[in-house]
């Protein structure tokens, strides 16, 4: 691991929870969203996963399903699962919904937790493209989930964050100082094959 990273070993300081953090425009919700979220909330003993819908995504183009209609069914995909919860603050935003900003609050309101963000290969193969990139390792440990199709490239500014934030063990504490990349379930499947 890197050597401004947490210390791998010992147990959490008391009172810490682990929070995992899972955007996207769920337009529409489906097993390859949550078979791999299962599998990190178990991998890394999360409290809870937050399920953030975005509203206005600045990254593509609006989602096909009416924000009501996505928020729906994701609360219906998550019934049965109380570790699970649905986060509907970006879907109020009348902006374009960014990362940084989401954390941002969510370190306002967990401030001695630990938060995860949760993205898949491919979203993070764009990290460089999104507002504020660099502060999201400032604000949340990053767990990037394998995706079928998706190989990670090290080139350029994300090649050098993966190379001094790199861990091979979740790392413990609040402090997000690394990235972890956790091979996740590869499921193949997409929202645009279900729509």
């Amino acid at each position: 691991h890197a050597p401004d990273a947490p210390e791998l070993t010992g147990a959490f300081p008391r009172g810490m929870r682990n929070i995992g953090i899972f955007g996207g425009t769920f337009d529409p919700v489906h097993l390859g969203h949550l078979r791999p979220a299962l599998e990190i909330l178990d991998a890394l003993s999360l409290e809870q996963l937050r399920f953030i819908p975005t509203g206005c995504p600045p990254h593509r183009r609006m989602p096909l399903a009416p924000a009501t209609l996505r928020l729906a069914m994701l609360k219906a995909a998550v019934v049965g699962e109380p570790r699970f919860v649905v986060d509907e603050r970006e879907l109020q935003r009348n902006t374009p919904c960014y990362t940084v900003d989401t954390l941002t609050e969510l370190r306002r309101e967990f401030p001695d937790d630990a938060l995860w963000l949760i993205v898949g290969m491919d979203a993070f193969l764009g990290f460089p493209s999104w507002h504020e990139w660099l502060r999201l390792f400032e604000l949340a440990h990053v767990v990037v989930a394998h995706r079928p199709g998706w190989t990670y490239h090290g080139e350029g500014a994300l090649a050098d964050v993966v190379a001094k934030r790199r861990v091979g063990s979740p790392p413990r504490g609040r402090g997000a100082r690394c990235g972890v990349v956790q091979a996740g379930p590869q499921v193949e499947i997409s929202a645009t094959q279900v729509r």
